[in-house]
């Protein structure tokens, strides 16, 4: 008698679960942005998985057997003019200022908000600055005895710290656009070439500023080395940096950080763009992999399907994607489209564990940056949203194609993890019209059941020629079990729950 009981329970929970399961949450942005990251509770009338049938002319399938990357989460970069804006902003009008933050930044399950969740720093000036510095400026001081983290300004640090109280999940990744003059052939932070004889200098330099962060009670989660090591622009500040170079100073700077607390830390190298992934970080891993977490790509030059040549070659090291920016004047939908395609999609189905703009915020002139720089020297630089003088704020294209990603992978309890990469495949007639990714996202208790959830991307939009944006009907199929659900042109975030 217990046999049987046994096994009409293991039945029970084999089979009752499978039929429970539910699509009840759904973010939508749609290309006439009628729907902007607008979220729709389904109840009382949810997309069922029940027993297959017929699959649509789109046919999703989610592989939870194959669980790849961990995701780290989306944002963008503080840069000095970021920071002095939102600065400005909470002085001029506060609630605007807590507002914007929050809607950027607040990760709580079905807050109408992004989540943003990883914010990469520039260590010193950038091309985004208000005047060109470092930490430590006095030519020859390689005892850095003259080293001051508050070289920066102080409202860096303030935003920083306002973003962290909204969101304790984030991760703060530092990075230099260039080392102090003196450290280079040119004198000066404005372009040239690293100078190899200050390779421990500027690796004590690096742990100074992972030292001075944490004086401001600021932790790291990771530091790169240079900012694009293959542009030297005499512009602002940059410079360039052999493979070679970059892997004596991480080999530097992770013993000096194993030794000095800061062993937890990553170190993120190259950072720069996809067209030289077989090239430049596959020659630093070699050199220096025990000293680097991973690599990091910008969008400029390349596509995101040449990750797969470093991931390939490494497969155990992280790629990040920390860098892309629009530009005023450009539409909004093909953004989105190219976004979505390359970053958003189209990088993390390419192995990345995130995905990042560049400003976080700006003026509608892509203002303030440093004077004198030719940096998006053909139309302003846009950000995720624009601050406007009177102290109201406009969300970008950027805001709604990344938020509609992070919603898919923020944790689903507080300190809990975020999502993990699982494959998922398109395919009839029409799977050339859907973009798709999908995660899971595991939980604090082991009773609670998993968070499945896909981002979708329909761009069927021109037929033939002509411009008709069409709705695509879509089954997706889960542990045997099928929903169907019609997609809008748009993005399109969704998710079940199973244990």
């Amino acid at each position: 008698m217990l046999r049987i009981y046994s096994v009409i329970l293991g039945l029970a929970l084999a089979v009752t679960p499978a039929l429970s399961q539910q699509i009840f949450d759904v973010w939508s942005t749609t290309w006439d942005r009628s729907q902007l990251l607008m979220y729709q509770n389904l109840s009382p009338n949810p997309v069922n998985f029940v027993s297959t049938s017929a699959t649509g002319q789109a046919d999703i399938t989610v592989d939870e057997g194959t669980v790849l990357q961990n995701m780290v989460g989306f944002g963008a970069s503080l840069t000095d003019a970021s920071a002095q804006i939102l600065s400005n902003l909470k002085n001029q009008n506060s609630g605007n200022y807590w507002s914007l933050l929050n809607t950027f930044f607040d990760p709580t399950d079905g807050a109408n908000a992004a989540g943003l969740s990883y914010l990469r720093v520039p260590l010193a000036a950038s091309d985004f600055s208000a005047n060109v510095y470092s930490f430590d400026d006095v030519a020859g001081d390689t005892g850095l005895g003259s080293f001051n983290i508050n070289n920066a300004p102080s409202y860096l640090f303030s935003v920083i710290k306002d973003i962290h109280g909204i969101n304790p999940h984030l991760k703060v990744h530092l990075l230099p656009w260039s080392p102090p003059g003196w450290m280079k052939d040119s004198g000066t932070m404005n372009g040239g070439n690293f100078n190899s004889a200050y390779t421990t200098v500027y690796a004590h330099y690096l742990l100074k500023c992972l030292q001075g962060f944490q004086g401001q009670g600021i932790s790291a989660y990771a530091i790169g080395i240079q900012n694009e090591p293959e542009n030297s622009d005499p512009t602002y500040p940059s410079c360039a940096m052999t493979a070679e170079q970059q892997a004596q100073i991480g080999t530097a700077l992770r013993s000096l950080m194993d030794a000095n607390g800061f062993s937890s830390v990553r170190i993120i190298g190259y950072e720069h763009n996809w067209v030289d992934a077989g090239g430049y970080p596959v020659q630093l891993m070699q050199d220096a992999q025990n000293a680097f977490a991973g690599v990091a790509f910008h969008c400029y030059s390349g596509d995101p399907t040449q990750q797969d040549a470093f991931h390939n070659a490494f497969p155990n090291k992280e790629i990040y994607l920390t860098e892309c920016t629009g530009t005023y004047n450009t539409d909004w939908w093909s953004d989105i489209k190219w976004y979505m395609d390359n970053l958003f999609i189209g990088s993390v189905n390419h192995a990345s564990v995130n995905g990042m703009m560049w400003n976080l915020v700006l003026d509608g002139n892509g203002n303030p940056r440093l004077p004198g720089s030719d940096s998006c020297p053909d139309a302003p630089c846009r950000p995720i949203a624009t601050v406007n003088s009177d102290g109201s704020y406009t969300l970008n294209q950027e805001f709604y194609a990344m938020a509609q990603a992070s919603k898919a992978v923020l944790p689903r309890d507080r300190n809990g993890p975020f999502g993990q990469r699982i494959s998922v495949s398109v395919g009839g007639n029409l799977s050339g019209l859907l973009l798709a990714s999908g995660f899971v996202t595991g939980r604090v208790s082991s009773s609670d059941w998993r968070r499945y959830s896909l981002v979708i991307m329909n761009w069927d939009d021109n037929q033939d020629g002509t411009w008709n944006p069409t709705p695509i009907q879509a089954t997706i199929e889960f542990r045997g079990m099928q929903a169907t659900y019609t997609f809008p042109v748009g993005v399109t975030t969704l998710w079940w729950y199973a244990p």
